[in-house]
């Protein structure tokens, strides 16, 4: 299973890495909307969706995605970035406020109508966030995706050599604060070797800050985590897909992307 998924990560990076760099904005688009099409694929499966419905709803996400690049093109700038603020405000309200409450209460959502809208709130912002943070600098976009997969990977690894107190085991059982204290450790160190050598950062004063914003990315890659893994539990199945060898699907190697690249682009936006 390890080698399994090591392979996939190793292919799915070098895929990543080539298209970030080499691709042109309009095929990155492409790509970006491709792959929020496939998520939404597999949440129209979570959320029980099939034939026609599961359709519909997959046309109308391809709608959405199309409609925000038309608007890109279409607006003046302030327009567009007036419209990308809605669009990110509206996944702040979900990973800050609504996702929070839907873990601690235990939220079974059986409404068709109110996963469809959970689901464009998961997956339209962190497409126009993939699409944002890389026109802005494709270095900046594969920064804030590996402090998500450092913690990721030192969270697996720092689970299961020392977990044993459990996260939230109603929701994933596999979840350990050992592994949340491996991720917190893994960012750490990542910040401070991207520090160490980025001109930009190599300033003493912005390692606190830094840091501090790496161990908040933790709690929201871990609310993004969890999330999904409620979903899966709601809908009885183990992984979002098969997409992936090793991984299962789309949505199981985003998760924690969706809950964080948004927030990144919102404040890169704010910044800006």
């Amino acid at each position: 299973m390890l080698k399994s998924r090591v392979i996939t990560a190793v292919i799915l990076l070098a895929l990543l890495l080539t298209a970030l760099f080499a691709l042109p904005p309009a095929a990155w688009a492409v790509l970006i909307v491709v792959m929020v099409v496939q998520g939404a694929v597999e949440w129209s499966r979570l959320s029980g969706f099939t034939g026609r419905k599961a359709g519909l709803y997959c046309g109308m996400t391809l709608l959405l995605m199309a409609g925000l690049l038309w608007m890109d093109a279409a607006t003046t700038e302030v327009q567009h970035l007036n419209i990308h603020l809605v669009v990110y405000a509206a996944s702040a309200l979900l990973w800050l406020i609504i996702v929070p409450l839907w873990l601690m209460t235990g939220w079974k959502v059986r409404q068709p109508a109110l996963m469809a809208l959970t689901g464009w709130a998961v997956l339209v912002p962190t497409g126009q966030a993939m699409l944002d943070l890389r026109a802005a600098s494709p270095w900046i976009l594969l920064f804030v995706m590996c402090l998500v997969w450092v913690a990721d990977i030192a969270a697996y690894f720092a689970g299961r050599k020392f977990g044993k107190n459990k996260l939230a085991p109603s929701i994933s059982p596999g979840k350990t604060w050992e592994g949340v204290a491996g991720a917190l450790l893994g960012v750490s160190v990542y910040v401070v070797v991207v520090w160490s050598f980025s001109p930009e950062f190599a300033y003493r004063e912005v390692l606190p800050i830094l840091l501090l914003a790496s161990w908040w990315w933790v709690g929201l890659a871990v609310i993004g985590d969890l999330f999904e893994s409620a979903i899966k539990r709601q809908a009885g199945v183990k992984d979002s897909g098969a997409l992936l060898p090793g991984h299962g699907g789309l949505l199981d190697r985003i998760d924690a992307l969706t809950s964080t690249l948004p927030l990144a682009a919102l404040l890169l936006q704010r910044l800006s």
